[in-house]
């Protein structure tokens, strides 16, 4: 295989939480939802676009509860975007909704906007020129 083989890309975790997360990631971040199921085997999903539908962030729950142990903090989700007042309007957002920047664990991501999920997970928004 090589990376012109690969059609799309879909990284999945688990949530005890998944209203809260996905409240974080799409009325903070903006990401938007590309598809979703209900009750397949116990578990249900939200799949979100990173950008559009070639890489996708998949969080999951399932009815007897997911185990899923609290991540390190340098567990990160990096977003790169190319205009700085969307992370402006991020930084608006996630303050709506309760959510402080926090300090990054690796100082490499100090001068960049680092937040935590309701489940510890940590998304790093890095500003890049187009």
């Amino acid at each position: 295989m090589n990376a012109a083989d690969l059609a799309a890309v879909r990284f999945a975790r688990p949530t005890d939480r998944l209203a809260e997360v996905l409240r974080f990631y799409e009325e903070g971040l903006g990401l938007e939802r590309i598809d979703s199921f209900e009750d397949h085997a116990g578990y249900s999903g939200v799949m979100l676009g990173l950008p559009g539908e070639e890489v996708h962030l998949e969080l999951t729950t399932h009815a007897e509860g997911s185990s899923c142990p609290a991540p390190t903090r340098d567990n990160l989700l990096v977003l790169y975007l190319t205009n700085r007042a969307a992370i402006a309007g991020v930084l608006e957002r996630m303050r709506a909704l309760g959510h402080e920047p926090v300090e990054p664990e690796n100082p490499y991501w100090n001068d960049d906007l680092t937040f935590e999920d309701p489940d510890g997970w940590r998304v790093v928004l890095r500003y890049v020129a187009s």
